[in-house]
């Protein structure tokens, strides 16, 4: 399979045979991985579930985990799941992957439509169906929001929405959440929603695509899928906990599937993550420090905060050049747009993750303003 090189291993080789300033000591906002410790209590759980790694763990998931993943679709969406309407995954990256490929493994020239720019592993798993991609391309003429095609849709097989979105960190509302809903319905697609930035809400709490299927009376989910994951929610992405949630027909053919494709989370782990999902209280805190790094975005940079994810999406005129100039003079990585998306879309904007302290965030965008301020 010929797949795209991933952005990071794009970057190194941008960046391959430039010195840094080393007047500035190394930082980087490239990676989307929180910079703060896990809380203390759920370390506490996986190191009193240590001895359980001399048992195998289940495919479809220890009881006191999927009891901790319902508890927090209850208390974060007030949705109501049974446990044929969830299945834990080894984080959502897995899933994303592997999931396209299960769906539309029967289907005749299957057609699979996503974002762009995107988070890369929708790409691979297109490729791994060897699937035909319809682009639903964000930038600033539609406001970075999926335009509807119908036309382009009645092909559609599956549809990935990314609300909210990486890297342009807009946000689906629940009435175009409904539009979705509905067009799945009436096109017979299967329509999924990568809710890993939910939780990372800045003023308002944002809706599931769960909510909008509900609201629009697909109270049984009926082609309606959503993913999560413990790693920005609860700074623990090594605990590699995640779910797909939804259409209890479609999942039950699939953890058919998974039983075969041997990535069951490690019992320790799955108790670590069945208390970090039971439990919101923590996730305030974390979604304070991320409120925090947007302000100093707002005095350093004159930029307003988006209403969701740690992510900045700055428009600059030239990427490339400006990613080099940044790492050659101020010894800072950023992501380049345009290894983000195809077509040309993301060309012009780099993306910065704020996921360090607000001290460490206030300094790397120091170092941007005055890269800015000399371009």
């Amino acid at each position: 399979m010929n797949f795209e090189t991933y952005p990071f291993e794009k970057l190194n080789h941008l960046l391959e045979g430039i010195t840094p300033n080393s007047n500035y000591t190394p930082l980087s906002l490239t990676i989307g991985e929180p910079q703060f410790a896990t809380p203390q209590f759920i370390l506490d759980a996986l190191n009193q579930n240590a001895s359980l790694l001399n048992k195998y763990p289940k495919t479809a998931g220890e009881e006191t985990l999927r009891k901790g993943m319902l508890t927090y679709l209850r208390n974060r969406f007030t949705v109501t799941l049974d446990n044929t309407q969830i299945i834990p995954t080894f984080g959502t990256r897995e899933v994303l992957f592997n999931f396209p490929q299960f769906l539309l493994h029967d289907v005749k020239d299957p057609v699979m439509v996503f974002p762009n720019p995107f988070y890369q592993i929708y790409e691979g798993a297109a490729k791994a169906c060897r699937a035909e991609v319809i682009y639903l391309n964000l930038n600033a003429s539609n406001n970075f929001q999926p335009v509807v095609d119908e036309v382009a849709l009645a092909k559609a097989d599956f549809v990935i929405l990314n609300s909210p979105n990486n890297p342009t960190s807009s946000v689906m509302h629940m009435d175009a959440l409904k539009v979705w809903i509905k067009l799945a319905l009436k096109h017979d697609f299967v329509l999924l929603n990568d809710e890993c930035y939910a939780d990372l809400y800045l003023n308002e709490p944002l809706p599931s695509l769960l909510n909008a299927s509900i609201e629009v009376g697909n109270e049984s989910f009926k082609n309606v899928l959503v993913i999560n994951s413990i790693s920005k929610r609860s700074s623990a992405p090594g605990l590699r906990s995640g779910f797909i949630a939804g259409d209890a027909k479609i999942l039950k053919s699939y953890m058919v599937y998974r039983t075969y494709v041997g990535c069951a989370s490690p019992l320790p782990l799955q108790h670590a993550a069945a208390v970090a999902w039971a439990d919101q209280e923590h996730v305030d805190g974390f979604r304070a420090k991320y409120q925090k790094n947007f302000e100093v975005a707002k005095e350093v940079l004159g930029i307003d905060a988006p209403e969701a994810t740690f992510y900045i999406w700055l428009k600059v005129d030239d990427e490339i050049a400006f990613t080099t100039k940044l790492y050659r003079e101020y010894n800072l990585k950023v992501i380049p747009g345009s290894f983000l998306g195809r077509e040309g879309e993301g060309r012009g904007y780099v993306r910065l993750a704020l996921v360090y302290e607000a001290d460490k965030t206030r300094e790397a965008l120091e170092r941007i303003k005055s890269a800015l301020e000399k371009s």
